[in-house]
């Protein structure tokens, strides 16, 4: 999450309590050893999260010199504590430097996230007569996997090649093991029905052969197996095999032709292209696997804001950081302020990324990585890995490729935020909102969702820094209540929400949002004010978003707590766009986990599951025994001691818990 830049003053006033002294004698202590620093405010903040080959050298250099109004120079007048963590050797310092940062998230590191991981195409080599299939996930060594592959996409189109080439099988194994005939991607030729005997194991097992040293990039040497494969046949008058092996190359000679601009000399490899503009970054990944170019994805780091007012030299290329004094510029050098951001910002993604990925043997980028880094990183993981900063040919057009996708990918995102942004300052002028820092205002949407009034859930999103904050989102299960009572549901939330935070306003241990939409008209809003005036709280703060006529999107009407008037503001208003987002977003945020909650107690999982001694065994038998929770809600004690490993204090707490 992006924070705002700190000021000169402010960090001025938090070195007033830092005690130089004691920094001094920390930094003589350190040994020279490779390890882990931390930088920390005065208030606890973690600043700044760094690794080093030699910790004394290292830490020492960010106090030997005056760095005056520069980034770093603002980083150490605010650093009141280190700490250190002595490790083995680098490679360690690296693990648990990137684990600090993507945990703790310090506000001057640069930080990439990304909670999605990469897919794989997988060939199930541990069965007679191997499948292919889209994976994610832990691997398994009976199995061969190729990638990773940049989509979900990429995997399914060279899913799809395959499947027209080599014809092997992409059915689940039991689907293969009941097959009593060939099924239809036999008789559009996608398969050759291994299932039921239409191929032989050893004929089978060639394809499955010729397919792996396909995806590894051995391209000519397949043609030539299949055309001396397709001549032997024709020879030994096997011209029905002859003409299957014809058609495997026609296909793949198509294939190469229609990828010829792409098909390179290297079989795998990695381009990384990074773009600085507007207070923003962007490394486009570029993936080749199996000389096949399949495709990019976009990454944004935070904390990176910083980087456009960077002084030359100033920032380093060390892993996953801003700057480092040791590689301030001496004067000898003429690096450039974007070059040097450039650099740091593909050393943390760098740093980040392939401490989770195999490296690649070839990495393209446009800045260089640092040389420390890699050599760190390939000891890491065992594999050598080639960097190239200056390539040719087809390396040229696959970097420009990344280069150019990350251009736009940027540009896009600066779009989508200068909108947002628009959004935001249009609600505030709406609703009367302090707009002196709209980067904190901060809002937050409850909204209530059952069927029935059963399995009734609340939800609360929050919408703050100009986006929705997914890692915030909460959602609140609703007991005691009438069942369908939204009022109650709601006073119960906003209860259960504000109450500590109440408590603690005074104190400014905790910030209340600036906004608090109710998804609803004015029996929710004054429910939710009943609730705030407990506490306490504010109602300005609390806003009602009723549906206008005939509950039509875009004629919704805002309505307050504090008794104003309604506002109706106009379906093409960037303020009622944003909270119609915000509101969305909370429904669905509610419904999903309604479905959810709702779906575990139709299937007896939810009920059963709370009951002491009942496992996943007990609970299947059971459901099993008697067609489902209704079933063992409603059988007697006797009746559910007959089921294995139901005694009759187990079957008398079953019988007491579902009634």
């Amino acid at each position: 999450m992006n924070q705002p830049p700190e000021t000169p003053r402010a960090a001025a006033d938090a070195a007033d309590v830092a005690d130089p002294e004691a920094l001094a004698r920390q930094v003589a202590a350190l040994p020279h050893l490779p390890g882990v620093y931390r930088y920390f405010a005065a208030d606890g903040t973690l600043l700044y999260v760094g690794k080093a080959r030699d910790l004394k050298k290292r830490v020492s250099s960010y106090f030997q010199k005056d760095h005056g109004g520069s980034r770093i120079g603002h980083m150490v007048s605010r650093i009141a504590r280190l700490d250190t963590t002595v490790t083995g050797s680098e490679a360690e310092a690296l693990l648990l430097e990137n684990n600090l940062i993507k945990t703790q998230d310090p506000r001057y590191n640069i930080l990439f996230r990304d909670d999605k991981s990469y897919p794989y195409l997988k060939l199930t080599t541990g069965h007679a007569f191997p499948r292919m299939v889209y994976f994610r996930g832990a691997v398994d060594r009976r199995h061969s996997y190729f990638g990773p592959y940049p989509s979900a996409w990429a995997v399914k189109e060279s899913i799809a090649l395959l499947q027209k080439v080599f014809l092997l099988r992409t059915c689940e194994d039991t689907v293969f093991a009941n097959r009593s005939r060939p099924c239809l991607l036999h008789q559009i030729h996608r398969c050759t029905a291994p299932c039921v005997g239409r191929i032989s194991r050893e004929a089978y097992a060639a394809d499955v052969a010729a397919a792996t040293r396909f995806l590894r990039g051995e391209h000519d040497g397949v043609l030539k197996d299949l055309e001396l494969r397709m001549h032997d046949l024709a020879e030994h008058l096997r011209f029905e095999e002859a003409a299957v092996a014809r058609n495997q190359i026609t296909a793949l000679s198509r294939v190469l032709h229609q990828q010829s601009m792409e098909v390179g000399r290297d079989q795998d490899a990695d381009i990384l292209a990074v773009v600085l503009q507007g207070g923003r970054a962007c490394v486009n990944l570029a993936m080749v696997r199996g000389g096949r170019h399949l495709g990019d994805r976009a990454y944004f780091p935070s904390h990176v804001r910083w980087l456009d007012v960077a002084a030359p030299g100033e920032v380093g290329a060390a892993s996953s950081e801003a700057p480092s004094p040791e590689d301030a510029d001496d004067g000898s050098t003429e690096v450039s302020n974007n070059i040097a951001a450039l650099r740091a910002v593909l050393d943390a993604f760098v740093a980040q990324h392939y401490l989770e990925l195999p490296l690649p043997p070839v990495l393209v980028c446009n800045v260089p990585v640092d040389a420390d880094l890699m050599a760190t990183l390939q000891q890491h993981s065992g594999q050598r890995c080639q960097l190239v900063t200056a390539p040719r040919g087809t390396r040229r057009r696959w970097l420009d490729m990344a280069a150019q996708g990350a251009q736009l990918a940027l540009a896009r995102l600066l779009a989508e935020e200068g909108a947002q942004h628009h959004r935001t300052r249009a609600l505030a002028d709406a609703l009367g909102l302090d707009t002196q820092d709209l980067d904190a205002l901060r809002m937050e949407c409850f909204d209530i969702s059952h069927t029935a009034g059963e399995a009734t859930q609340a939800s609360c999103v929050v919408f703050q820094h100009h986006a929705m904050q997914s890692s915030q989102y909460r959602r609140y299960r609703i007991d005691g209540i009438t069942p369908g009572d939204d009022y109650a549901a709601m006073r119960q939330v906003l209860t259960r929400r504000y109450a500590k935070l109440a408590e603690a306003a005074e104190t400014q241990l905790a910030k209340l949002p600036d906004l608090v939409l109710i998804d609803g008209g004015r029996g929710q809003v004054s429910a939710a004010r009943e609730v705030f005036e407990e506490l306490g709280l504010d109602i300005a703060r609390l806003v009602g978003v009723e549906k206008g006529e005939g509950r039509k999107v875009g004629l919704e009407e805002l309505v307050f707590a504090d008794g104003r008037p309604k506002v109706t503001l106009p379906p093409d208003s960037p303020a009622l766009l944003l909270v119609a987002q915000v509101r969305d977003e909370a429904h669905r945020f509610a419904i999903t986990g309604m479905r959810a909650q709702r779906a575990r107690t139709r299937t007896g999982s939810s009920k059963l599951e709370d009951i002491a001694g009942i496992g996943p065994k007990r609970r299947a038998r059971l459901l099993s025994r008697f067609g489902g929770v209704r079933g063992v809600a409603t059988a007697s004690i006797e009746d559910l001691m007959t089921v294995d490993g139901i005694s009759r204090d187990l079957a008398q707490s079953i019988y007491a818990a579902l009634r």
